[in-house]
């Protein structure tokens, strides 16, 4: 194996970044290897699933997160390592790569097992989400080449590789939202999941007259939107106001309390309230709900538990975004390991793009020429601004004809002001297309 043969079987498997790590001796299978004090890695290695462990006699509490990871032999195959997994540990905070050589035909135990500083990790992500990685000793002639390569970039404790041949993701993203802001106004529109376009006379078509413009076929995927790229549209009163508005971040369904164990029928029935424009019949849940504020129309608190704001760090695995009510009770809960999984995998990379509407004849929209780009992110920071009240929980549910026959609409929201979203980055710019 030599560094070239490397690179063209990343390249060859999807792959369009390599990240390198220097491992020092405690970077081995007993260990485990270290990869961060963030849980920013989670961004960059797709995780399919996230359990909490609590805290035992001798285990610190943490979150396992599972990858599909496989190492690529001298030969240039892949042998799948089944139990690789990401371990989160949320008081440090830091993660740890663990079980990358259970249960692998073809493991590199001999250079994992051992403690030898100098050995280097490469590893990057291919097709449908695979991890492949390949371990090198120190004196090996491929980190000899890797030690002499130029301009090599970082990415916290990674060197980065970039592969030539990968299309410039970003620059082709902003070519196409010049080319739609160049459109002028759009008449409002949407895809079907067989990409056929149809008119929209929703309340938010121009996000689906946007994602339409760029191909965007609705799907049921938390993942990006486009080219790796999570696309958010937001409507202003001027297309040069983009710290103005009010973005919607996402859209998750609590996964605990009474919403989820009792239904969101009893749910409104404790906690909701009449229409409030006299419609008959119709009980809505609505409002803001912000972080240790007690919202007077549904009586319910918002709630970090299990999250430090002083420090900024999640102090307790099972800890969750809760609405309390004045007994007590877990009315609703978003749990921290499902939340983190939704909002690392759809927001490493995010595009939110300003938009005006008109509806005097018909429904509209014309794009910005400014957009805002943010990339890289830590779930901490969105619980952070969450408990300044940046981030808050505004939601839309309803039941119509509550009395006889049942009509439920869900819709849990998670917004912010556009003013806060470089809270949300390591990363963020305004950029002028051009």
């Amino acid at each position: 194996m030599n560094l070239q043969n490397l690179k063209k079987l990343f390249a060859d498997n999807g792959c369009n970044k390599i990240y390198v790590k220097v491992l020092s001796p405690n970077d081995n299978s007993k260990n485990q290897v270290y990869l961060g004090g963030s849980f920013e890695v989670v961004n960059i290695l797709p995780i399919s699933a996230i359990t909490t462990e609590a805290a035992g006699d001798w285990k610190k509490e943490r979150f396992k997160a599972s990858i599909n990871f496989g190492w690529i032999g001298e030969d240039g195959n892949i042998y799948p390592a089944p139990n690789a997994q990401l371990i989160l540990y949320p008081k440090y905070p830091e993660v740890r790569f663990s079980g990358f050589l259970l249960g692998c035909d073809n493991p590199p135990s001999e250079l994992m097992t051992q403690r030898l500083a100098g050995r280097l990790l490469f590893f990057g992500v291919g097709k449908n989400g695979t991890v492949l990685g390949y371990v090198a000793a120190p004196d090996a002639g491929i980190a000899d080449e890797f030690n002499k390569q130029p301009q090599i970039t970082g990415h916290g404790i990674f060197k980065v590789i970039e592969l030539p041949q990968v299309v410039n993701n970003r620059e082709k993203l902003l070519a196409e939202l010049l080319r739609i802001h160049k459109l002028d106004w759009i008449t409002s529109k949407r895809l079907d999941r067989n990409g056929n376009v149809l008119p929209c006379e929703s309340s938010n078509c121009g996000g689906y007259t946007l994602e339409a413009e760029l191909g965007i076929k609705p799907n049921g995927y938390s993942e990006p939107d486009y080219l790796g790229w999570e696309i958010k549209q937001f409507g202003v009163t001027a297309l040069t106001r983009v710290n103005s508005a009010v973005i919607t971040l996402m859209t998750p369904e609590p996964t605990n309390g009474i919403y989820k164990d009792e239904g969101v029928k009893e749910f409104l029935n404790r906690y909701g309230y009449a229409d409030k424009t006299g419609r008959q019949d119709r009980i809505n849940f609505g409002g803001t709900h912000k972080a240790g504020v007690r919202n007077k129309a549904t009586n319910l608190e918002m709630q970090l538990i299990g999250f430090d704001a002083a420090t900024g760090k999640i102090r307790n695995a099972n800890g969750r975004i809760a609405l309390i009510d004045q007994n007590g009770n877990d009315a609703a809960s978003w749990s921290f390991a499902s939340m983190l999984l939704h909002w690392n995998k759809k927001h490493n990379q995010a595009c939110y793009v300003p938009s005006l509407s008109n509806t005097t004849e018909n429904k509209v929209y014309k794009y910005a020429s400014k957009v805002i780009l943010g990339t890289g992110t830590d779930f901490q920071l969105f619980l952070k601004e969450m408990a300044l009240g940046h981030i808050y929980y505004d939601p839309g549910i309803k039941m119509e004809n509550a009395s006889t026959k049942p009509a439920i609409k869900k819709r849990s929201q998670f917004r912010i002001r556009s003013q806060y979203l470089s809270n949300l980055y390591h990363n963020s710019e305004i950029v002028e297309l051009k």
